[in-house]
């Protein structure tokens, strides 16, 4: 069954380029361990709101925008494999949180299986 890890972060919109620059290195390495899918998806219509939101739940600001990803793997058993690698490869060796073109302090993430795709 397909397991999927979900990230929901806050990228500076000055940033925007050098987070594409960062994911488009960042998605080959996944793949290269047994991910099937890498999406990136830049929030054009984000509303904010009055309980919950994913602006809210980023603390995202003015200059930032929500970021919704997801990275598509066979199974939770080849995702937590191919994670623990992505993680340990020396292409990650630079990413440290202080060069990084987001906050990963304000990043969640989990993992799901899927149960319906249509």
């Amino acid at each position: 069954m397909t397991y999927v890890n979900g990230y929901l972060l806050a990228v500076p919109n000055a940033n925007k380029d050098a987070y594409l620059s960062f994911a488009r290195r960042a998605g080959p390495i996944f793949k290269k361990y047994g991910a099937v899918r890498v999406v990136e998806s830049w929030g054009v219509d984000v509303p904010d709101g009055k309980v919950t939101s994913f602006p809210m739940a980023t603390k995202a600001t003015k200059d930032e925008t929500v970021l919704f990803s997801w990275i598509e793997w066979p199974s939770k058993d080849v995702a937590d494999a191919g994670i623990k690698r992505a993680m340990e490869d020396p292409a990650f060796a630079d990413d440290t949180p202080a060069n990084m073109p987001f906050d990963g302090m304000r990043m969640m993430w989990g993992g799901f299986e899927t149960i319906y795709d249509e």
